[in-house]
């Protein structure tokens, strides 16, 4: 069985089709949710699908050990940023390497880079006058958005889109997509 740890940070739409994907699952389970935020909405799915939760603060995460101890007591195999807005620290990526994913909401190497996240990115990608967005999963390295990427798919930018209309088409996507990336990178992955 292969342990995966869900970060996010936010309302945890991706986390919660993630753990519906894998209920269940021959192989592949979700065996604990990260969260940097105290009052995140994630943390209610967590709840509500018995799965246990580490809150982390800044301090530790960063300068710490980047509660790579709790990692390693939980099994945790792979890492997944679903919706996560803190830069992953080295000591995770060299104890991880090659086993995080992160999920971003546009067309990656455009449109990333810190500050790059949610409704950002999509009026950053409707004032560029792009014809077409999607997202983006990737595997995590040092710097913000730019691992190697694994899978895109788009959606074209009608002329009269808003951020939230951009959005709603992006995140179909993410939902559609995500889980059985996710589930592909797991299984061809022989650590």
């Amino acid at each position: 069985m292969k342990n995966l740890a869900i970060f996010s940070s936010g309302a945890g739409s991706n986390a919660a089709r993630i753990i519906e994907f894998f209920h269940n699952h021959p192989t592949i389970r979700v065996k604990l949710i990260v969260c940097n935020n105290p009052n995140a909405g994630v943390l209610h799915i967590a709840s509500k699908n018995r799965l246990p939760v580490l809150l982390i603060e800044k301090e530790r995460f960063f300068r710490g050990d980047g509660f790579l101890p709790e990692l390693e007591n939980q099994a945790i195999d792979f890492l997944v940023l679903a919706g996560f807005l803190w830069k992953i620290p080295v000591s995770l990526i060299r104890a991880y390497s090659g086993r995080i994913v992160n999920i971003h909401p546009a067309l990656l190497p455009g449109f990333g880079g810190k500050g790059m996240y949610g409704r950002h990115v999509h009026e950053a990608v409707i004032a560029a006058g792009e014809k077409e967005s999607g997202i983006t999963i990737h595997y995590v390295d040092e710097l913000y958005d730019h691992g190697q990427a694994i899978f895109q798919a788009r959606v074209i930018v009608e002329p009269g889109d808003t951020p939230e209309t951009l959005a709603k088409k992006v995140q179909a996507l993410e939902h559609a997509h995500f889980p059985r990336v996710i589930e592909e990178v797991v299984l061809s992955n022989h650590r």
